[in-house]
This record gives structure tokens, sequence and C-alpha cells, in this order.
């Protein structure tokens, strides 16, 4: 080969080379870690121990991650249902920008995607070309792909047709996601039921809380589903692709550090969350020694409470509690009516001597229930008597108190096995 050529062919090496250097950093040839976009760092306290904190009564509480994803769609739905109805095209950089203005929080196409897993026929998501922007200086983005989202609509009704985005189809859509996230935790709590010692089976459709063992904000957060991407074009972008256009061009050290390169790219994946799972149960010291069979009893006993505790029914978890405060308030009422010295007394003037005598936080009405409670559970000790146009509550003082705290006692234990 002439000098000529050599030098052209140098100079075709070297541009090569910068454009390589501009795709990999210095350093990187040979050791490129990988990091899983699903790995994340230790959350804060008040995100790990949100279920703790909430002030609700117990239930199917979420996970923070799934509360916040949550709000999320209610806010993207809101933003695209407005879009939709005016018939304007929802890029995802309007409803980025609207969802983050509206719940302060950074929203992005991983939000989407984890939006989309869970309700997958709540949008059809597309990358478009050629979207009329509004406002000027968008000549760059029009000439571009952009992802768009369009919800998918249902069957029309006469009040709302299928061509909008009414109110009710927005609570529905809402419904619909909080009944997925339920269900995926379900999903993960059942797999915790099976893990324990003994193994627990509660059907779905009369679980009311999670286990008290379940580490609710511990659950994994839900894998983005795939996007739509836009067409690739002719451009280098990744070590293979500049292999195969640097083909015969480079030394054979250089096309080996490369084909490493690119091999070490194609094998490495993002490893898949596991669900959590309880710790085996250990045997502690203090019970060693002690027959095997007896403690199997004594953990299916634990786990038949636990069974009927997660599938208690509010009302009767209402009840319970009452049933919890009448032994007190059994002899804070013996004393009104002591102090009153009466026989009877008026029902309403009777709930308002308990609720200033109480230590409990009442109203009037909450203490009626309780009082009208007693009357059901100790008919031969109170009685409620409708007299012309006032109701009367009259109390036997010759019974012995520690019998009926006994009884009341008695109750509480059969009604706690239902």
């Amino acid at each position: 080969e002439t000098g000529g050529d050599l030098q052209n062919r140098l100079k075709q090496v070297r541009a090569v080379l910068l454009q390589l250097s501009r795709k990999v950093a210095p350093g990187a040839w040979l050791h490129v870690p990988f990091l899983s976009p699903f790995a994340r760092e230790k959350a804060p306290a008040y995100q790990r121990f949100q279920a703790l904190a909430q002030d609700t009564p117990p239930g199917l509480t979420l996970p923070y991650q799934y509360r916040v994803l949550a709000e999320m769609f209610c806010s993207m739905d809101t933003i695209v249902g407005v879009l939709f109805n005016r018939s304007e095209a929802a890029t995802f950089s309007k409803v980025k920008q609207g969802v983050q203005d509206m719940i302060r929080k950074q929203f992005e196409e991983r939000h989407l995607g984890q939006i989309k897993a869970v309700f997958p026929a709540s949008y059809t998501l597309r990358q478009e070309k050629n979207i009329p922007t509004f406002g000027g200086g968008g000549g760059s983005q029009r000439r571009s792909y952009q992802l768009t989202v369009e919800p998918v609509l249902g069957a029309g009704t006469c009040l709302a047709p299928p061509q909008s985005l009414s109110a009710s189809r927005l609570m529905e859509r809402r419904k619909t996601f909080s009944r997925n996230l339920v269900n995926i935790v379900k999903e993960h709590h059942k797999a915790f039921l099976a893990a324990l010692q003994p193994p627990m089976e509660i059907p779905e459709h009369k679980l009311t809380r999670w286990h008290p063992r379940f580490n609710v904000d511990g659950v994994p957060d839900i894998i983005p589903a795939a996007l739509p991407q836009a067409p690739q074009e002719d451009k280098i972008t990744t070590a293979q692709e500049m292999l195969a256009r640097a083909h015969g061009m480079l030394t054979p050290k250089m096309e080996k550090a490369l084909t490493n390169l690119a091999l070490r790219t194609a094998l490495s994946s993002p490893p898949a969350p596991a669900s959590p799972r309880p710790a085996p149960p250990d045997t502690p010291d203090s019970l060693r020694g002690v027959s095997q069979s007896l403690l199997e009893r004594i953990r299916a006993k634990e786990a038949q409470k636990l069974q009927a505790l997660m599938t208690r029914d509010p009302e009767q978890e209402r009840r319970l509690d009452m049933l919890g405060r009448l032994p007190e308030m059994a002899r804070v009422l013996r004393s009104v009516f002591v102090a009153e010295k009466k026989p009877a007394l008026p029902l309403e003037v009777a709930g308002q001597r308990m609720v200033a005598s109480c230590r409990a936080l009442m109203t009037p009405g909450e203490m009626e229930k309780h009082l009208r409670l007693f009357a059901e559970l100790l008919p031969d000790w109170v009685s409620i008597l409708p007299i012309r146009q006032e109701t009367y509550i009259k109390l036997d003082r010759n019974t012995d108190l520690n019998l009926i705290t006994e009884r009341l006692a008695t109750r509480i234990r059969e009604e706690e096995r239902l």
C-alpha cells in the first residue's frame, strides 16, 4: 500500500475510535458493571412502616409505594380525560408535567409501565410522529417520535357515550385499579401464609385483614410493563453495531475487547425481585425437650385464632370492642344508680351521667348503644322500658356485681370464638 492509502486508513480508524469513545467511557472496555433498574436503596422509615402509622381501622391496607401509584393513576386519568375529551393528543410529556404539578412527586416512564402492568386495559400506548404542538417552539418535537396515551373505553350508555371519559367512568376505573392493587398484595399474602408452619389457606373473599406478621410495606415493587419504543434509526447505539461497522478496520486486540463488551451487555439481565418469605420458625432454647405434638397443637390453635381474626366481619369487630368495655362500664352504671337513689332513670339522663363518669371518650349516642347492649345481654339486670314519650332504663342494684362481671367475661369469650 502507498503512504496516502495508509494515511486515509489511519484517519478512518481514528474517527471510529473517537465515535466509540463517546458511547463507552474510557476504562470500561473490559469491565462494565450492570445496575438493575429494579434495584433500589433502602427506603426511609416513613415508607417502610407506613401501614403501621395509618389512623384507620385495620383492614386490607396497601404498601406505601402502591398507594403512591394509585394516586399517580388518579391524577394521570384526570389529565388524560381532559385532553381526550377535547380531542387533543395526550403525549407523555404533557401527562408527566401535569401529574407532577398535581401530586408534587416525580413521574417517569417507569411509573407508566407499572400502571400498565396493574391495569393492562386502561390505556393504549403508541409511538407517533407529526403530533401538533401548541405554543410554538415544537418543530423538533413534531418531527420526532413521541409516546402518546389514549384511554380504553368500554361500551357507552345514553348518558355517557363511548367518545367521552365521564366522571362516572373515572370513578369506575379508579375502583378497578385499586382492586387490582389489592389482588396483587393478596398473592404475596397467600405465598406468605403457605410458607408458615403450619401452612394456612384462607379464601380470598373471606379475607378482611392481613396476617399480623405479614410485612405489608415489604411487598416488592410492581415490575413495569414494556412500553412501545420509537423505531430505531440508522445510528450506532451499541458496541455490537460498532463492531459490525468497523469490522476489518481495527486491530485484533481492539476487536476482541469490543466482542467481550457486546457479549457482557447481551448476557446481562435484571434479576426478578423475590416475594417476601417468612423465616422458618426455630425452636427457642426455652422449649427444648417439650413434646413436638404439644407444640404442633399450640401452633395449630394459634393459626386457628389468626384465621378467625383475618376473616372476622367488621361489624363483629365493633361488637367485640363494645363488649370489651362493658365490664368496666357495669361498675360505673351501678354507681350512677346508687348515687341517684332511684330504681329507674331516663335513658338520656343515664347516658349523660355515664359519659361524664367513664374513662373512655364517647358521644351520648355511642353510650346509648352500650346501655342497650347491657339490656340485650343481661335482661335480668338491666331493662329498657318505653313509657309514654320517654324511654327509661331500670337496674337491679341487689345483684352481685362480681357475678355480672363473670357473665360478661364468659360472653366475650363465646363471641371471640365465632
